[in-house]
């Protein structure tokens, strides 16, 4: 739990843990033993890879929900914009364009990056 306090946030992780009930508390004891106590807890990469590995995953099967809620969790992990910008150029080339640029339009919202000014009229 505190590595997925960490990650998400505890705003996140209280408000998922305020919402199980009888039907899911098994399987949310399996998400948060298994991703969280097991994954995302081994030697060998960084919470920012992880984050990253976890994005390119989310995007290229289009889980687009789950996708901008690790865009948000990016930030605690160390993750930067820079980073999650060139991993998107992966799931632009192996799970295709369309994913990716679904993925650029979550993440430029998620990370409220907007549009520079343009200087047309400039001379």
């Amino acid at each position: 739990m505190k590595v997925r306090r960490a990650v998400l946030g505890d705003a996140h992780v209280d408000r998922a843990e305020s919402r199980k009930t009888a039907f899911d508390t098994d399987f949310q004891t399996f998400i948060t033993e298994g991703a969280w106590g097991s994954v995302w807890t081994r030697p060998g990469l960084d919470r920012p890879t992880r984050s990253l590995l976890t994005l390119v995953i989310l995007a290229s099967l289009g889980h687009w929900e789950e996708f901008a809620m690790h865009i948000r969790a990016s930030r605690n992990t160390g993750a930067t914009a820079d980073d999650i910008k060139e991993a998107l150029f992966h799931v632009a080339v192996y799970a295709g364009v369309p994913a990716a640029n679904r993925a650029i339009a979550i993440a430029r919202e998620e990370l409220g990056i907007t549009p520079e000014p343009t200087s047309e009229g400039a001379a």
